[in-house]
């Protein structure tokens, strides 16, 4: 039987950013300086190619570039889930295929958008993507954009696959993430989606989180999960306000991504503006997202010497 250290992919996982050029293609060289940035974060790893990575509006080989860069750059140095989630199923495998080729950690996938599904299909379309490759799978549970809310049956069924080793649950109650922990009938990892939530998910059973505003501020959530495990929950319950404020915020301007690939500019890490539909940001919101940097780099100052303090 086949194990995998389940240890490695506990913790902190960016759901990391599109990179493209300044004429909108992706370019290899800005993501592979966006993954560089984050190894010395304290992030566990990076989840690649998913929502926040825009790869539904990719290309398949845009996809597979993005991987390919991903790998070279940090592959030995971080855990990678690449996220292979697409419309079709045979879209799917094949990008599950080159993950394994490239030295993925992991691949996930959310199940297959736009057309209502069964249960039936989306078994099926995990299926085939689980059979592909001898890689862990980790599924993406995120009903409010997919359609499709994950049954405990269902779930059931597929965590009891040897090569099925996780959830991302994406879904905004913390009683039915719990339940998975539950429910999954043997060791199994939770992932916390709602960044909102990360310290409650992690208090009713989430052994880390993926999420996309980690990419503007990895070491306060780093520095959250720190706090959770050492049992300093008051302090916890304050950063994790904290951050929902900054989330607020960055959730008030057209485009979340738009703003938050601003925010690395800022930092001197260019990734592009975000591919259409997504907006990019607009002049007239330049000066408040400085601000709102300014006060991010602050709270993570201020909060790596409150953990120093404690460890």
């Amino acid at each position: 039987m086949k194990t995998w250290d389940l240890d490695q992919f506990k913790g902190v996982f960016v759901a990391m950013y599109s990179a493209y050029d300044d004429a909108g293609e992706v370019c290899e060289e800005r993501v592979k300086n966006l993954s560089r940035s984050y190894v010395n974060s304290g992030v566990t790893g990076l989840y690649v190619g998913g929502s926040s990575g825009e790869g539904i509006l990719q290309t398949t080989e845009e996809r597979k570039r993005v991987v390919e860069a991903v790998m070279q750059e940090v592959g030995r140095e971080l855990t990678i889930i690449v996220h292979v989630g697409a419309n079709s199923t045979e879209e799917s495998r094949e990008l599950a295929i080159h993950a394994e080729k490239c030295g993925a950690h992991a691949i996930s996938a959310v199940p297959a958008i736009y057309y209502r599904l069964s249960e039936q299909s989306v078994e099926k379309h995990w299926q085939e993507i689980i059979d592909s490759t001898s890689l862990p799978f980790i599924i993406y549970n995120i009903p409010q954009t997919t359609g499709f809310n994950l049954t405990q049956s269902l779930f059931q069924k597929m965590a009891a696959q040897e090569k099925v080793i996780g959830i991302k649950m994406s879904g905004e109650s913390v009683y039915e993430l719990q339940q998975l922990k539950a429910n999954s009938g043997k060791e199994f990892l939770v992932f916390n989606g709602p960044d909102e939530q990360y310290l409650g998910g992690r208090i009713m059973g989430a052994d880390g989180g993926i999420g996309g505003t980690y990419g503007v501020m990895p070491e306060l959530f780093c520095t959250l999960d720190k706090l959770y495990r050492a049992n300093e929950f008051e302090k916890a319950q304050k950063l994790q306000f904290e951050i929902n404020s900054v989330i607020k915020k960055l959730l008030s301007y057209p485009s979340l991504y738009g703003a938050c690939k601003y925010i690395l500019s800022l930092r001197n890490i260019e990734t592009g503006s975000p591919r259409l539909p997504l907006l990019p940001v607009v002049q007239q919101d330049y000066a408040s997202l400085s601000e709102l940097n300014d006060r991010i780099l602050r709270l993570i100052n201020t909060y790596i010497v409150e953990v120093e303090k404690i460890y």
